[in-house]
């Protein structure tokens, strides 16, 4: 068994996709099955069964979820979003559109750039947490791009700001972050 690899507290299969759910390390066959509330899985885990048992089924238990992705991961390729709009964003007839407050994103990425305003107070100006703020002056969307699956693709929809000023952003946001760090 090598460091990386875990054993299954229901079953005792050990591998290196073992996951964990409310604590405990589990096999792909028994974490599908395994309830969701620390109340029942103490009743869950009393009744033991044999790893090898379960070799059929986590052989395939690891393909669920497969044809979701590669369908996601299709539409993404092809420019559209895969989750709810951005802020600044809105769904018309099925299209990403600019939003009425879309302008509210392009004063708060010139803002964060243009000022020493802390991230902070500017989440706080327009009402949102400093999380909320950072993923907003991260997000690909607002320069017409798809984010998916560790990749970028180009989006089908109207960029809010330049290219230009979503990069100073980001070298703005790293240097504040290595300065935190430091």
């Amino acid at each position: 068994m090598t460091a990386q690899q875990s054993t299954c507290a229901k079953c005792g299969f050990s591998s290196e996709k073992n996951k964990s759910k409310l604590g405990l390390t589990l096999c792909s066959v028994c974490y599908q099955f395994a309830p969701n509330t620390s109340d029942e899985i103490d009743e869950y885990l009393e009744n033991k069964i044999d790893k090898d048992s379960l070799n059929h089924f986590r052989k395939y238990a690891d393909l669920i979820g497969q044809p979701q992705k590669k369908g996601m991961i299709t539409k993404a390729s092809i420019g559209k979003p895969m989750s709810r709009p951005a802020f600044g964003y809105q769904f018309q007839q099925s299209k990403l559109v600019p939003a009425q407050n879309w302008r509210e994103v392009e004063e708060i990425f010139h803002e964060f750039l243009t000022t020493n305003i802390s991230l902070r107070k500017l989440s706080a100006k327009h009402n949102f947490s400093v999380n909320g703020l950072k993923k907003i002056l991260k997000n690909f969307t607002y320069i017409g791009k798809v984010r998916f699956n560790n990749q970028i693709y180009e989006g089908e929809h109207k960029p809010i700001i330049s290219t230009t000023l979503f990069n100073h952003v980001q070298n703005k946001l790293e240097k504040l972050e290595k300065k935190k760090n430091n």
